[in-house]
C-alpha cells in the first residue's frame, strides 16, 4: 500500500501539470490549429500528436502537429537561423540563404541540370518548369537548344531570372518579379493563391496580428522586431526535384513564446502556395522545456481535377506522416545537442 501510495506521489511531481501550455497558445491550438482536448493531454505527457485539418479550397492540403522538447527554445529559435544546417536532409539536396541584398554568388552552389529544366522541351503552356509566358519566350529567343553549351547557358539564365525576382521581392517592387506560371494549360497566379491560403489561416495572426500582412505586404506592411530572411533549397520530390524559395519570419510576441512563419516565393514544380506557422512556447512548469507546435497549408494544382480526392488522400497520408518524422528527429536533435 505504502509503495502505490509513493508511486501514485511520484507520477504527480514528474507529470506536467493539466495546464502546462500558456493560454493563449493554448487557445489558438483549440480554435484555429483544430487540436482536441485529448490531443493536448497526450502532448503534455510527451507524446507526439498530429492530425489533418478540412479546407475549403480545392487542391488545398493543411495538416498540423506538436511535440514537447525538453530544451529551450533557444536552441530551436538558433537552428531555424542557421537553415542551411536546419534543412540538411536526405532529400534536400542543395541549399543556401541569400544575403541581403541578395547576389547571384548567393546562387552559386544551385545546379540546374536537365531534370530540372530542359528547354528543349519548355513552351508557352506545355513546360516542365514554372515561369511566366514571357520569361519562357526569352528562354526559347536566348538559348539554342542544339548548342553544346545548352544546359549551361539555361542554368545561368534560370539563375539569373530566380535573382531578379528575389531581389524585387525584397526590395517590394513589381519588376521583375514572377507573379504568374505560364506552364500549364491554365495560368496560375501564386500570389493570387498564398492569399486564399493566408485567408484560410487564422491562427497566423492570433498570436501576431500583424503577422499576416506582413507576410501578404512584404516589405512594405514591416512589423515591429521580426526578424525577416530568404533560403534558396532544391529538393527531391516526386518524379523530379524541385527549386523553391522561402522566405522566413521570426517575431516573439511574448518573453515565453516565439513564432516563425514561412511563405513560399517561387516553386518550379508542384506548389501554388505555401504556408507554416512553428510556435515555439515555453513549458509553464519548467522553461528549460518548450511546446514546438507546426501548422501548414498548401496548394498545388495536382490535387485538383479529376481524381482529386484520392489524390489528396494520399498526399495528405504522406504530409502527416512527414509531419510525424520531422518534429520527431527535430525533437531528438534538440534534446541531443551539445
Amino acid at each position: 500500500m505504502r509503495s502505490a501510495i509513493v508511486a501514485a506521489l511520484a507520477l504527480t511531481v514528474l507529470a506536467p501539470p493539466p495546464n502546462d501550455i500558456d493560454p493563449a497558445v493554448r487557445e489558438v491550438m483549440l480554435r484555429s490549429l483544430r487540436f482536441s482536448a485529448s490531443e493536448l493531454s497526450d502532448l503534455q505527457s510527451g507524446k507526439l500528436v498530429r492530425h489533418s485539418n478540412d479546407t475549403n479550397a480545392s487542391g488545398e492540403l493543411a495538416v498540423v502537429g506538436a511535440v514537447r522538447v525538453h530544451a529551450s527554445k533557444q536552441r530551436f529559435l538558433d537552428r531555424v537561423r542557421d537553415i542551411v544546417e536546419f534543412k540538411r536532409g536526405p532529400d534536400v539536396l542543395q541549399i543556401g540563404r541569400f544575403s541581403n541584398p541578395p547576389t547571384l554568388q548567393d546562387l552559386a552552389a544551385l545546379t540546374v541540370d536537365k531534370d530540372d529544366f530542359d528547354v528543349r522541351t519548355c513552351r508557352v503552356g506545355d513546360c516542365a518548369v514554372r515561369l511566366p509566358a514571357e520569361t519562357i519566350r526569352r528562354f526559347q529567343r536566348e538559348i539554342d537548344a542544339s548548342a553544346a553549351d545548352a544546359q549551361e547557358r539555361t542554368a545561368a539564365l534560370f539563375k539569373q531570372v530566380l535573382l531578379d525576382h528575389v531581389i524585387a521581392y525584397a526590395e517590394g517592387v513589381p519588376s521583375g518579379r514572377i507573379t504568374e506560371y505560364d506552364d500549364g494549360d491554365k495560368p496560375i497566379r501564386p500570389g493570387d493563391e498564398f492569399d486564399g491560403v493566408l485567408r484560410d489561416a487564422p491562427a497566423v495572426g492570433a498570436l501576431v496580428p500583424g503577422l499576416p500582412d506582413h507576410l501578404r505586404h512584404y516589405p512594405a506592411d514591416r512589423l515591429a522586431g521580426a526578424e525577416d530572411f530568404l533560403y534558396w533549397s532544391k529538393e527531391r520530390f516526386g518524379i523530379a526535384p524541385f527549386i523553391t524559395v522561402t522566405h522566413v519570419v521570426v517575431v516573439c510576441p511574448a518573453v515565453h513564446t516565439c513564432v516563425v512563419a514561412t511563405r513560399d516565393v517561387y516553386s518550379s514544380r508542384y506548389i501554388d502556395a505555401s504556408l507554416s506557422l512553428s510556435i515555439a512556447t515555453d513549458a509553464v512548469a519548467d522553461p528549460n522545456t518548450f511546446y514546438l507546435v507546426y501548422a501548414n497549408r498548401s496548394r498545388a494544382n495536382a490535387l485538383k481535377g479529376g481524381l482529386a480526392g484520392l489524390r489528396r488522400a494520399l498526399a495528405g497520408r504522406r504530409a502527416r506522416n512527414s509531419v510525424e518524422e520531422n518534429l520527431r528527429s527535430l525533437k531528438i536533435r534538440l534534446e541531443h545537442m551539445p
